[in-house]
């Protein structure tokens, strides 16, 4: 039986601490957006990101359109 109690507290254990982590990890994250000068985090849109654009890529949306209207439907 206290074998079972002792994984239990493990388990817990590992949970409190995952937990906190994923909290350490948010808090500095909204640290960092306050703390910026602009105040927001960065685009990850590919449409709007302009080093996806220097590399020529693409949304995958705005591909399936081009290739749409290419093939006329």
């Amino acid at each position: 039986m206290s074998f079972i109690k002792n994984k239990k507290k493990e388990a817990m254990t590992v949970f409190v601490l995952a937990i906190t982590l994923v909290g350490v990890s948010v808090i500095g994250m909204a640290i960092s957006v306050l703390l910026k000068k602009e105040g927001k985090f960065p685009e990850l849109h590919i449409s709007k990101n302009e080093e996806m654009k220097k590399r020529g890529v693409s949304c995958v949306s705005s591909q399936d359109r081009e290739a749409r209207c290419q093939n006329g439907k």
